[in-house]
């Protein structure tokens, strides 16, 4: 076992800051051709947002409409994201670095944060929010090992993360993006992997 594959087992946050890439054979139908960002892993668990899944017929000038939130034209046109399959109904913000709402605001990385609150979308909405911005609904999370577990599965790949590719790629050219990045593209992956 390689000292990479050594730090993923022992639930280090090495995931944390890094996209995961679902691989040609992952078999939750939820994270096909997903690429997710990790926000928190440790040895309780894993918790990510995808970024390549937009909510066909949702518009986000819709979602603040029906929280009562005035929305400039600039904001309008925001996709709203399929964040995972867990608290559909609950709104994360994946944002740049240059906004941070007090106590809701996590870090992640130096350049992207997450903050689930209505506080945020207010900025957004009103043209003083992040820079860069996603929003998603629902969020994707592990338990304890699950997402390790999954890697010795070849259900994922990880890269690292820059705002270029999470923000700056549309959504629908994410997954492939994210494969180019470790020099592989989806025909030169197989569904089935062996394991020596």
């Amino acid at each position: 076992m390689g000292s990479r594959d050594r730090r993923i087992n022992e639930g280090e946050d090495f995931l944390v800051g890094k996209l995961l890439i679902a691989l040609p054979g992952m078999t939750d139908e939820r994270f096909a051709q997903t690429v997710i960002y990790i926000c928190a892993h440790s040895s309780n668990g894993a918790m990510g947002i995808v970024i390549n899944k937009p909510i066909p017929g949702l518009a986000f000038s819709e979602v603040m409409k029906q929280l009562d939130i005035e929305t400039k034209p600039s904001a309008a046109d925001l996709p709203i994201l399929y964040g995972g399959p867990v608290e559909t109904g609950r709104g994360f913000v994946l944002h740049s670095g240059d906004y941070e709402s007090s106590d809701s605001t996590l870090p992640v990385s130096g350049d992207i944060s997450l903050t689930a609150t209505l506080d945020i979308l207010r900025a957004i909405a009103d043209g003083r929010g992040p820079k860069h911005a996603l929003f998603a609904l629902g969020y994707a999370g592990w338990s304890a090992g699950q997402v390790e577990s999954e890697f010795q599965t070849n259900g994922w790949l990880h890269c690292e993360a820059d705002p270029g590719l999470v923000f700056g790629v549309s959504p629908d050219a994410k997954w492939r993006a994210a494969l180019q990045r470790l020099g592989v593209g989806p025909s030169g992956l197989v569904s089935d992997a062996g394991r020596a």
